[in-house]
């Protein structure tokens, strides 16, 4: 019984190493590892990619081909590297849970860092097919990468010019298979675009010398 019981405990205790190391939080090197592949920027029109999320999700389309065969909104972002976060959220609202902060900052490590500098980054919302109409999702999606961008900026105060937040919904799946997955809830940092390079700035111009006055006669 002794013998059964030791196994027992063991046995709980690797069950419980094993989802600590598959919840542990990814490291800054980690994050910069997926990001600093950067090739060539998307051909993304991000303000009008927005529109076209929250017009398809409000769609009643009669043949509509299901989550599973649904077409991808933005299959360039497809091409962009990415690191795919497992951030939690309270249930049906963009609160981040205190679980969640370490990953976060993480997040923020990998921004500044000096291979990642460059460049701007989409923060990508997406949520699991659910009960909930795709409308709701997609506005919650975009709350949620809103909420991520407001950390990154105020927390971590990383430039707010080099973070474009957008909410997918479930207008693009992340496993387009399992459209119930918890996998198409996670978030996506995608290295977006390189950063515009400023013009350096100019010297003043040195002060004319001034003009010198004509000796008096005597």
């Amino acid at each position: 019984m002794r013998v059964s019981r030791i196994a027992v405990t063991l046995s709980l205790a690797l069950l419980a190493s094993a989802a600590s190391a598959q919840t542990a939080a990814p490291t800054r090197d980690d994050i910069v590892g997926k990001l600093n592949h950067f090739e060539q920027a998307a051909e993304v029109d991000l303000p009008a990619l927005k529109q076209q999320v929250m017009e398809r999700a409000k769609a009643r389309i009669k043949n509509d081909p299901g989550p599973v065969n649904r077409p991808l909104i933005a299959p360039d972002l497809a091409n962009l590297p990415a690191f795919n976060a497992q951030i939690q959220f309270d249930a049906d609202t963009p609160i981040i849970q205190p679980a969640s902060y370490q990953t976060v900052g993480r997040i923020a490590d990998a921004l500044v860092h000096s291979s990642l500098l460059p460049y701007t980054f989409l923060i990508v919302g997406h949520v699991e097919s659910n009960s909930k109409t795709r409308e709701a999702n997609a506005i919650l999606s975009q709350r949620r990468a809103d909420a991520i961008r407001d950390v990154l900026v105020n927390t971590f105060k990383i430039s707010t010019k080099r973070l474009h937040p957008i909410g997918l919904g479930e207008e693009q799946f992340l496993d387009r298979a399992k459209p119930t997955s918890a996998a198409n809830g996670q978030l996506q940092i995608l290295t977006y675009a390189k950063l515009p390079e400023e013009a350096p700035a100019h010297p003043a111009a040195a002060p004319a010398p001034a003009a010198k006055k004509p000796a008096k006669k005597r």
